[in-house]
């Protein structure tokens, strides 16, 4: 069961898991310069749960797959104790650990190559893919570029200081001159991934989100 944290409105999973597998997870997150719970909330706002559940969990580990570990607190801390592989990770609550786990592997599948997500185009007055006009087509797909790159981008550590500071937090190119209809419209497109009170909400990247306007604003100013 996960641990609620009221506070920042997160809850902590554990995720039993292969030993194997846990490692290619890290690994993953660590090459792309994320964590491990964005690359699954970047999974679930991008594959409907319908695709996700029909994509194989890899399950629990097997019973000779164990990691030592020594107790930390309670009447047992400094013991040693050999527990199922894990990963331990916070998103919002009301999440379910299978669910999770089958969406780190279709990650996994996908950076192998091995998987591909395609995007769902809905079809308009019973008329086939063709009539679907192509600008919608590459809308859809930029749209869904930001939010992959939103969930990717790592929080600044010392905040945003500049306008490339500001630029990356918004996910535009470092020499990049977005006017003001395409900055309002990408920050209103990032706050429904980020603000706190969402499903995949984060104050620290929101918080960067606005300091980022804030500092475009006095640069156009």
């Amino acid at each position: 069961m996960p641990k609620e944290d009221k506070k920042a409105i997160k809850a902590s999973y554990t995720v039993p898991c292969s030993s194997a597998f846990r490692d290619a997870v890290s690994d993953l997150a660590a090459r792309r310069g994320v964590n491990v719970a964005d690359l699954a909330r970047s999974v679930l706002l991008t594959v409907s749960a319908d695709r996700l559940a029909a994509f194989p969990d890899p399950g629990e580990p097997d019973a000779g797959d164990r990691e030592d570990v020594t107790l930390k607190t309670g009447p047992s801390k400094g013991r040693p104790w050999r527990r199922k592989p894990r990963l331990q990770i916070r998103m919002p609550p009301g999440q379910d650990v299978t669910v999770i786990r089958r969406a780190l592997n279709l990650a996994l599948s996908v950076d192998r190559g091995d998987a591909t997500v395609y995007v769902d185009v809905p079809q308009k007055d019973g008329a086939g893919k063709d009539a679907v006009p192509i600008g919608e087509i590459r809308d859809e797909v930029e749209r869904l570029r930001a939010v992959v790159s939103a969930l990717a981008f790592s929080p600044l550590p010392n905040g945003v200081e500049s306008r490339e500071d500001a630029l990356y937090v918004l996910g535009f190119p470092p020499r990049a001159i977005p006017d003001q209809t395409h900055l309002r419209a990408r920050f209103r497109m990032l706050a429904t991934v980020h603000h706190p009170d969402g499903p995949a909400g984060d104050h620290v990247r929101m918080s960067q989100l606005n300091a980022a306007m804030d500092v475009l604003r006095r640069f156009a100013a």
